[in-house]
């Protein structure tokens, strides 16, 4: 295998990492779903041609899908084996099978043998949230499923393309199960023509380096990778340290569900053991093994920020994920809303470090991405399906206050622009504010979650809500203290606002048009004791409208005036008598 000096790995990791950010951006040019074009809610990577493990993923890409794609990938490989399926240039296989390759339905996997003469060098693999997949509720986060059948169409692996010729008969029955054939349509040419531009760099890349050169900057890239992560391991004391986190409930029984770690620090390895989490559920909050370690690697990249996107991340890591846990499902068990329990995983990821290296640590962010979904028919009898995420706070960190309005800590992606959803779909946001008092109080604040007030236009629509965190506000840590709760109201029968029964999930409501539902998102959890935070720090919070006058008084015992004004001899003595 050829030598690289470290000028010219740095040259070959730059293109092959531009070629996946290519893939990202003719996807999110070209895809008809919002949820895709403008939150960007995908993810394009180079795969290896027998592990399946991640060699190259793009920058614009979802996190989450760096661990997750790997076993989609793998599956189309035990595929072929199993089945002793001959692969040929221009084959394309499809699916969206969660248990196999990890998150829900809506995730569609396409996967690329990439071919050098007669030998597959690599795969190339495009995921995309589809817009709508079928299923009892339209959007696909169905908060009452109690099997995967009821979250939509669960398509296995198969060829959608054969030596380049399309099989319109699997584009037929996906759209056919689609309540938004079109933008189905769309979105699937959209990953297409993004793999078809991969194999082409990627083929002009080995044309200009040489097959070697390139093997040996993937080869030499995951070893680096992994020896970056073994030496942050082995900085950290050896010990096993304990955190456990709460979802609201599965949707189905109003009872809490434990996600629960022991990190076990030994040397340059890191154990995480999940057994005290909570057994499978009859909700869709359960995941799949390989969803869980995909969340686990996106935790990790966020204490470990500088550790490249690829397989050798995971090197020095074991885990310990009980058969019968929530965290380890197989069909038919429902997953639907696998995003709000992997957000969990990784706050008990965040509490956990924050007990061993306080430096590196933040508080948790708003911790649900209250999936909320919309729809209806207009006057002309076309279907519309309006489906979103919404932000929140983040949580507040060693070197400043949380982020005010982010979006969930498991991706790059972006929420919706309100212009975008409004300029699609019969609605008015008639409210897209900050949330005052809602991020965490500490030495350094939580980010300030949103507030979120939504109007028909049209005559008639149903509204469907699956979020978390209404029950079990997000954690601070080193002291600080936790965020908001979550909280949604939309019309009862008599016009009154209510709230729902499962306090974070709900389905069938009915609106008529100038009907509003309202959410209310947490912020973020708090840094360090609030009675360490600047006065002056604080003022500014409340003549910004972060904070309210009563809240500065009460949680950073501060008098501060409504315009923002600190008296410092009565913030002197309150701070006095605590």
């Amino acid at each position: 295998m050829a030598q690289l000096d470290p000028v010219m790995l740095a040259v070959l990791k730059g293109r092959l990492e531009q070629i996946a950010d290519e893939m990202d951006a003719t996807l999110f040019r070209s895809a008809f779903n919002p949820i895709i074009a403008e939150a960007h809610d995908a993810s394009h990577g180079l795969y290896h041609a027998e592990t399946g493990e991640t060699l190259i993923q793009g920058k614009s890409g979802l996190p989450v899908f760096v661990g997750a794609m790997s076993f989609a990938v793998k599956a189309v490989i035990d595929k072929v084996k199993a089945e002793s399926i001959e692969q040929h240039p221009g084959d394309v296989f499809i699916f969206n099978d969660p248990y196999e390759g990890g998150t829900h339905l809506s995730d569609f996997k396409l996967v690329r043998p990439f071919f050098r003469g007669d030998k597959i060098f690599c795969y190339l693999a495009s995921v995309g949230h589809w817009h709508d997949v079928g299923g009892n509720v339209p959007g696909n986060y169905n908060p009452v499923a109690t099997e995967c059948y009821q979250e939509g169409m669960l398509i296995p692996p198969v060829h959608l393309y054969k030596k380049g010729e399309l099989n319109e008969d699997i584009v037929a029955i996906l759209q056919s199960n689609s309540r938004l054939s079109g933008s189905l349509y769309g979105d699937l040419n959209g990953q297409v023509s993004a793999l078809e531009l991969g194999e082409q760099r990627l083929g002009d890349l080995l044309e200009e380096y040489g097959e070697d050169q390139v093997t040996a900057a993937l080869v030499e890239l995951k070893k680096s990778a992994a020896k970056l992560m073994a030496s942050y391991i082995s900085d950290l004391p050896d010990g096993t340290y304990a955190a456990e986190d709460w979802l609201d409930n599965d949707g189905i029984i109003d009872e809490p569900l434990k996600v629960g770690l022991d990190l076990i620090i030994s040397g340059d390895r890191m154990t995480l053991d999940f057994s005290r989490t909570s057994k499978a559920c009859a909700g869709p909050v359960n995941i799949s093994k390989s969803t869980c370690i995909a969340s686990c690697y996106v935790a990790l990249k966020h204490i470990f920020r500088d550790v490249p996107a690829n397989a050798g991340v995971l090197e020095p890591i074991d885990f310990v994920i009980p058969e019968d846990s929530l965290l380890s499902v197989m069909r038919p068990k429902p997953v639907g809303g696998y995003t709000e329990t992997i957000l969990r995983v990784i706050d008990v990821m965040f509490q956990v470090i924050s007990q061993i290296a306080p430096d590196m640590a933040n508080g948790c962010a708003y911790g649900t991405i209250n999936a909320l979904s919309m729809a209806g028919y207009r006057k002309n009898g076309a279907r519309w399906v309006m489906f979103s995420f919404f932000g929140g706070g983040h949580g507040g960190h060693p070197n400043g206050d949380g982020l005010n309005h982010g979006n969930a800590p498991i991706s790059t992606a972006t929420i919706p622009p309100l212009e975008i959803l409004e300029a699609a779909y019969p609605v008015r946001f008639t409210q897209w504010a900050l949330r005052p008092d809602s991020g965490g109080p500490g030495r350094n604040r939580g980010g300030c979650g949103a507030v979120y007030e939504i109007e028909l236009l049209e005559e008639k629509a149903d509204a469907f809500l699956f979020g978390e965190r209404g029950k079990y506000a997000p954690a601070g840590v080193v002291g600080g203290q936790p965020g908001a709760l979550n909280k949604f109201t939309y019309p009862d029968e008599n016009g009154e606002d209510a709230e729902p029964p499962m306090v974070s999930k709900m389905v069938g409501i009915h609106l008529d048009r100038g009907q509003r539902v309202r959410l209310e998102t947490p912020g973020g959890g708090g840094y360090g004791d609030p009675l360490e935070r600047d006065p002056k720090a604080v003022a500014e919070d409340v003549r910004l409208g972060y904070v309210t006058p009563e809240a500065a008084a009460t949680f950073y015992k501060c008098a501060i005036s409504e315009n923002g004004v600190l008296d410092s001899a009565a913030t002197d003595r309150m701070r006095g008598e605590n």
